[in-house]
């Protein structure tokens, strides 16, 4: 395994962390069984990864609750982060960034991954109701308690995520030291919105989804319904990437993984990490054997021309179509 610095900090994470959003049972595409989602993780430390991404909204906890029994007794060697915003309970305040929710779904975060502090508190969402001031107020304190170490954000335009860097500085707030979008050979349009001010302001960038939903990996084809059990037969997210663009995009991952020995998958994944702003891809394997899979993309060493060839179908954009 790699390492690298997260952003401008001093924190050193793999070069992929493991995502545990699938560490749970509130979708049909989840693992669904404790035991098997422990397995990965503990076959992921043994790999070198030591960045670990859960949210509080994923199964309602569970999957928190998973990776707090998982890294039981080794907690100091990981980096753990987890997501606050989304809804927990039914009611007012049961959402949101406000202070009253942060500071309570931190404890409750905390409870679940029986630890005394996150590495990294995220903010999983932009809150339009409540002012950006109010949440980093929150966060800011929860540092300065010493229950959380860095803060970080996820999936907003540029303007929001400038005002918020903004308004730290002038306010003197903990500063968001990394962000979390959704970026992918097939799903660029990140590049034309975040990218280049986390690149400016030395903002890490830990991406999500980048085998998007799956069809990065090749396992779907043109003209071809998912077969059953796969998540593209039950999950919109992914069957939205079937598009002309985005299979011309894959039919160049292809080629370059067959001429490589390598799988599509690999070949997607060292795409992103041949990305000078991407610190660390989320990556969410179901299994162990896609775990190694995932894991061996560090060693695909792609040359600028297959990095074009890649690119070549697609032109970024922001906004990008259902996003705002």
């Amino acid at each position: 395994m790699e390492y690298t610095y997260l952003g401008d900090t001093g924190l050193e994470v793999s070069r992929f962390c493991l995502g545990c959003m699938n560490f749970g049972s509130g979708e049909p595409w989840m693992i669904g069984d404790r035991e098997q989602s422990k397995e990965i993780l503990d076959r992921a430390i043994d790999l070198g990864i030591n960045f670990l991404d859960t949210a509080n909204v994923y199964s309602q906890g569970e999957s928190e609750g998973i990776v707090g029994e998982a890294i039981e007794g080794r907690r100091d060697e990981l980096v753990v982060a987890t997501k606050v915003y989304g809804p927990m309970r039914e009611g007012p305040n049961g959402q949101g960034l406000s202070r009253k929710h942060v500071l309570e779904q931190a404890e409750r975060s905390l409870d679940r991954l029986g630890t005394d502090y996150i590495d990294l508190y995220q903010t999983h969402r932009w809150d339009e109701n409540t002012p950006i001031e109010e949440t980093l107020s929150a966060l800011d304190h929860l540092v300065n308690e010493g229950k959380v170490r860095y803060v970080g954000a996820s999936t907003m335009p540029n303007w929001k995520f400038q005002r918020a860097l903004y308004t730290a500085d002038v306010e003197n707030y903990e500063r968001f030291v990394c962000m979390q979008p959704e970026y992918n050979a097939v799903d660029r349009h990140e590049e034309a919105n975040l990218l280049p001010v986390c690149e400016e302001e030395g903002v890490g960038v830990i991406p999500w989804s980048p085998l998007a939903g799956g069809f990065l990996t090749g396992k779907y084809e043109r003209d071809t319904d998912p077969e059953e059990g796969l998540r593209a037969d039950a999950d919109e997210y992914t069957r939205n990437r079937f598009t002309e663009e985005n299979w011309d995009v894959l039919d160049e991952v292809r080629a370059i993984a067959d001429e490589r020995d390598a799988s599509p998958a690999q070949v997607s994944l060292a795409w992103l990490l041949h990305k000078p702003v991407v610190d660390a891809p989320i990556i969410g394997p179901r299994t162990i054997d896609h775990l190694e899979e995932n894991v061996a993309a560090v060693d695909v060493d792609l040359s600028d021309e297959e990095i074009a060839r890649i690119e070549g179908p697609k032109r970024p954009s922001w906004p990008a179509e259902g996003k705002d």
